[in-house]
C-alpha cells in the first residue's frame, strides 16, 4: 500500500526533514506514526499525498510510482485516499448531508450514487440524524465524524488522519478511534499521524516513531500484519 525506499527529502531552505527512511505499510494495516513536532511526520504525510516530492529515493503509494508521476495523474492517486484534518475543514454554508456529498460531486458522482451512498457513510459514523444540520450546530467530535465520513464516500483503500484528535476532547478521541479500527476492520488501510501516546498506548496497534527526520523504531518489524 505504502513504500518508502531510501527516501531523503531537504527543502530548498536548507531544512533536512527527511533522511533515509524505509518504510513498508501492507494493504489493510493500521498503522501510529508518532513524533515530536518537528520530527518530519508532516513532511511524510506530504510525500504521501504528492503535495511534496522526494529528492531521494522511491515513494511508492496505491501502486503509483510518485516520482515519475505527471501533474495529470495526480488527482487519481488522491482518489485512493480518504484524508481526515485535525480542524476538521468543513464547509460552513453547507449541511452536513452537502459537505459529505461534495466530495463525491467532485469526482463525477451521479445523483443517484450520492444519494445512495451519503445516508449509507452517515449511518457508519453515527450522524444519520443530523444530516440537515450545519457544522456550527455540531460538536468537535461530531464534525470530526463528518470529516470521517467525507473520507469514506468514495470508498477509498487508504485513509491517512493527521491528528484526528487534536482538537476534541478526550473521551471523543476514543470514539473517533473506534470508528477508525472499525473501518480498519471492514478493511481499509489506516494511516494516523498523533503525537497523543495514551491514545496509541490504548490500541496496541503499529507504531513507526520518527526523530529528527529518521525511523528510531516499528513495532511492525515484529509484527508486520496487526489489525
Amino acid at each position: 500500500m505504502i513504500e518508502f525506499r531510501g527516501v531523503h527529502k531537504t527543502y530548498d531552505t536548507g531544512i533536512k526533514a527527511l533522511k533515509d527512511v524505509n518504510i513498508k505499510i501492507e494493504a489493510g494495516e493500521f498503522v501510529f506514526i508518532v513524533g515530536a513536532s518537528g520530527a518530519g511526520k508532516s513532511t511524510f504525510l506530504k510525500l504521501i499525498m504528492r503535495e511534496e516530492v522526494a529528492n531521494e529515493g522511491e515513494v511508492i503509494v496505491c501502486n503509483f510510482k510518485l516520482s515519475k508521476l505527471k501533474k495529470r495523474q495526480i488527482p487519481y492517486l488522491r482518489r485512493s485516499m480518504g484524508i481526515v484534518f485535525q480542524d476538521f475543514r468543513l464547509i460552513d454554508t453547507m449541511t452536513v448531508y452537502d459537505n459529505v456529498a461534495f466530495a463525491m460531486r467532485v469526482v463525477g458522482a451521479s445523483h443517484r450514487e450520492i444519494r445512495k451512498r451519503v445516508p449509507y457513510v452517515l449511518g457508519l459514523v453515527g450522524l444519520q440524524h443530523k444530516s440537515k444540520s450545519y457544522p456550527m450546530e455540531l460538536s468537535g467530535g461530531e464534525q470530526q465524524r463528518v470529516g470521517l465520513a467525507r473520507a469514506l464516500v468514495n470508498n477509498p483503500s487508504l485513509i491517512i488522519a493527521d491528528e484526528p484528535t487534536g482538537n476534541i476532547d478526550p473521551d471523543m478521541s476514543y470514539e473517533i478511534m473506534e470508528l477508525l479500527t472499525e473501518i480498519n476492520r471492514r478493511g481499509t488501510t489506516v494511516l494516523i499521524v498523533t503525537h497523543e501516546r495514551d491514545l496509541v498506548k490504548a490500541f496496541h496497534r503499529r507504531v513507526i516513531e520518527i526523530q529528527d527526520g529518521r525511523v528510531v523504531s516499528d513495532s511492525g518489524e515484529e509484527a508486520p500484519h496487526a489489525v
